[in-house]
C-alpha cells in the first residue's frame, strides 16, 4: 500500500471521507466518562483558568470566502480552503454553563470538509493566549494571519501578539511535503513554560517560542532530521521538551512516537518511563524517542507525574469513530490504555479536581463537539 503524507487537516478530512459522518450520532461513551459540555464547534485545545472555568479552543464552521488566484493555495485534494470568521473561544464555568469569551476569529474549511480555527489555548501569568490555525490568505482570511493572540477574558477583546504565518516565512522548514503544503500552517498545540509560549506547527514540522512581548524564535525544525512526521503536541519538564507526532496516512498503529528534545549535557529528571538521555549539543536536538503510540493529538503530565497521551484513532487505515483513546506511560515504560471508546478526540487537559477533560467529536464537523470528564483508573 502506498504511504502518503498528510497534515491534521488531511486526517480530519479522512474522518469524513471514510464514512465517519455517523460519528455525529455516536452515543456510546467510555464507562468512566460523563458529558461536561456539548454543542461545541470543533473543540480542540483546553485549559483551566484560575477561576476554575474551562476555556475551549474551537475550530468553528469555516466560511465561504475564496482567495484562489490571489495567493498560494494548499494543493488538491486537500485544498483549496474557503474562510470566514466563525471560530471562537468558549468558557464552561464551575456550574457547567457555556459562554462565548471571544468570537469572530478566523476559521477555514478545505475541499475535503475539514475545518481549522483556534488550535489551542494556554495561560501565562494569569493571561489567556490562543494560537490561530484558520487564518492567512491560503485559508481565505486575508485580514487575519495565523497568530498568537492575547485574550481579555472579562470583555472578550483580544490583541495580536505574534504573526505565525510570517514565522513560517522567516524560518522555513528544511523539509515540507508538496502533497499537502500549507503556506500559513496548521498550528495545533501550545503550552506556556518559564514565561514563554511554545507552539507546534504540524505541517512544516517545527516548534516555535513566543514571548508575551511578541518575539518569535524557532526552537527546533523537527523536519530537518525526521522528515514529514506531523508533530502536534508538546509538554515541558525541567528544561526538556517532549513532542508527540501524528505520523503518516493511512494509519499504521504504534508507529507514532514521543521525542525527547533537549540541549543540556544531561537530562537529570526525565519523565517517568523515558530514561535519562544525554544531550550536549548546545542547541535543541532530539536526543531520544519512545515509539508505540498511534495518531498523537495531545499530551499532558498528570497529577501523578506520568505522561498521558491522547490518540485520535488507533485502528489501521482511516480514522475510526470509537477507536480514540488515552494511554499512560507507566514508570516501567510500559504503555497502558486508560480510556477507550472515544470518537475522534482532539484535545485534553487535567482539571483542578484531578480528572481528565477531553475534547470528543472534535474532528467530526458541525456543532456536535463534546467535552468529556473522565475518572481515570488508579496506577497499578
Amino acid at each position: 500500500m502506498k504511504r502518503v503524507t498528510f497534515t491534521w487537516s488531511f486526517l480530519c478530512a479522512a474522518v469524513l471521507a471514510s464514512g465517519a459522518l455517523g460519528v455525529r450520532t455516536l452515543a456510546q461513551l467510555p464507562a468512566n466518562a460523563t458529558v461536561y459540555a456539548s454543542g461545541l464547534e470543533g473543540p480542540r485545545g483546553l485549559a483551566f483558568g484560575s477561576d476554575g472555568s474551562l476555556y475551549i479552543a474551537e475550530a468553528g464552521l469555516g466560511g465561504k470566502t475564496s482567495t484562489v488566484g490571489t495567493c498560494q493555495q494548499t494543493p488538491a485534494p486537500v485544498g483549496p480552503y474557503t474562510g470566514g470568521l466563525t471560530a471562537r473561544i468558549s468558557k464552561v464555568d464551575t456550574k457547567g454553563d457555556r459562554t462565548t469569551v471571544v468570537s469572530g476569529l478566523p476559521s477555514a474549511v478545505n475541499a475535503m470538509a475539514s475545518v481549522l480555527g483556534v488550535g489551542d489555548v494556554a495561560f501565562l501569568d494569569g493571561d489567556l493566549y490562543a494560537v490561530l490555525a484558520g487564518g492567512g490568505c491560503s485559508h481565505g482570511n486575508t485580514a487575519f494571519p495565523n497568530a498568537v493572540i492575547k485574550v481579555n477574558v472579562k470583555n472578550g477583546r483580544w490583541t495580536n501578539v505574534a504573526n505565525m504565518s510570517q514565522a513560517l516565512v522567516t524560518y522555513p522548514a528544511k523539509f515540507t511535503s508538496a502533497d499537502d503544503y500549507e503556506p500559513d500552517g496548521t498550528w495545533y498545540g501550545m503550552i506556556s513554560d518559564d514565561d514563554v509560549l511554545y507552539a507546534v506547527e504540524p505541517n512544516h514540522g517545527q516548534v516555535f517560542s513566543v514571548t508575551p512581548e511578541g518575539k518569535v524564535g524557532q526552537v527546533i525544525d523537527i523536519s530537518a532530521s525526521q522528515g514529514h512526521i506531523v508533530p502536534t503536541s508538546i509538554v515541558a519538564l525541567d528544561d526538556v521538551f517532549y513532542v508527540g507526532n501524528l505520523n503518516l496516512f493511512p494509519i499504521d498503529p504504534q508507529w507514532a512516537k514521543v521525542m525527547t528534545i533537549a540541549k543540556n549535557v544531561y537530562v537529570p529528571n526525565p519523565l517517568p518511563g523515558f530514561g535519562a538521555p544525554f544531550g550536549g549539543f548546545g542547541q535543541w536536538n532530539i536526543v531520544s524517542s519512545k515509539a508505540g503510540f498511534t495518531t498523537i493529538v495531545s499530551m499532558k503530565v498528570g497529577p501523578d507525574g506520568l505522561l498521558y497521551v491522547l490518540e485520535l484513532s488507533d485502528a489501521p487505515g482511516n480514522p475510526t469513530p470509537g477507536k480514540g483513546k488515552v494511554v499512560r506511560v507507566k514508570r516501567s515504560g510500559d504503555i497502558e490504555d486508560v480510556v477507550t471508546g472515544l470518537a475522534v478526540p482532539t484535545g485534553m487537559t487535567f482539571g483542578p479536581d484531578g480528572r481528565l477533560y477531553v475534547s470528543n467529536l472534535g474532528a467530526a464537523g458541525g456543532a456536535v463537539g463534546q467535552i468529556l470528564r473522565i475518572d481515570l483508573p488508579a496506577v497499578q
